[in-house]
């Protein structure tokens, strides 16, 4: 005879942080080991919007990096 036995799995959401100034300069620090400047910040709270978790803005402060200028910089 089988017997089946039910487990109850648990799903872990990422927590949702919000896509500051501040928030965004010392995730830099950490993942370059240098500053952005304002302008790559601008751009990565402009494309990840208000909130975002901290694995989206690892993956886009060390994406910006990689960009031409003229993607990143918001023309006048």
């Amino acid at each position: 005879m089988t017997r089946v036995v039910a487990v109850k799995q648990r799903v872990m959401r990422a927590a949702r942080l919000p896509v500051s100034d501040g928030n965004v300069r010392k995730a830099a620090l950490r993942l370059l080991g240098q500053p952005l400047v304002s302008t790559e910040v601008q751009y990565v709270q402009r494309t990840l919007g208000d909130k975002a978790t901290q694995k989206e803005i690892d993956d886009k402060i060390v994406a910006v990096r990689k960009m031409p200028w003229a993607s990143i910089a918001v023309r006048d």
